[in-house]
């Protein structure tokens, strides 16, 4: 019986599933958001989850863990420990969504963003000067490329 099992095996050895974790929550640290099927999804949850917290404590302990859970990815820790955990000082857990999106097209597998909360509150806070957000259909002011401009400021 699997009492107080919780690991999920994807259908790996321990060593490739450890390796798969940590590479999974080094991407989601740098990039904040992965694009992965629902079950690595669900089984990389705890651990990105485990690593937040162990980012909250902050102490050097707390880092060496997280170091050495995640390879030796210095730029991700330092991600981690400087941006990631004090966006989620003010939560108690649940710092990760997990989105689902449907199958894949090749071989019908279920398909999931996991993403950080409190990512969202960092898009949502882009507001103008008048106090709203900016409009979504609003064209993007375009640049002029240096050869253009050093033209146009020839022309004056």
């Amino acid at each position: 019986m699997r009492h107080g099992r919780k690991t999920i095996k994807l259908q790996r050895r321990q060593d490739h599933r450890d390796a798969l974790l940590s590479n999974l929550v080094v991407s989601l640290i740098e990039h904040e958001q992965v694009k992965t099927t629902l079950a690595k999804a669900k089984a990389v949850r705890p651990f990105a989850e485990k690593m937040v917290t162990l980012g909250k404590r902050g102490d050097l302990h707390a880092r060496r863990t997280v170091l050495g859970y995640l390879t030796n990815n210095k730029p991700a820790v330092s991600k981690l420990f400087g941006e990631i955990a004090p966006a989620a000082a003010a939560r108690k857990g649940g710092y990760t969504r997990i989105t689902k999106l449907g199958r894949r097209q090749t071989d019908s597998a279920e398909m999931a963003f996991i993403e950080w909360v409190d990512r969202v509150k960092v898009e949502t806070e882009a507001v103008d000067a008048t106090g709203e957000a900016p409009k979504a259909d609003a064209a993007p002011a375009k640049k002029a490329s240096p050869e253009k401009k050093t033209a146009a400021e020839k022309e004056e």
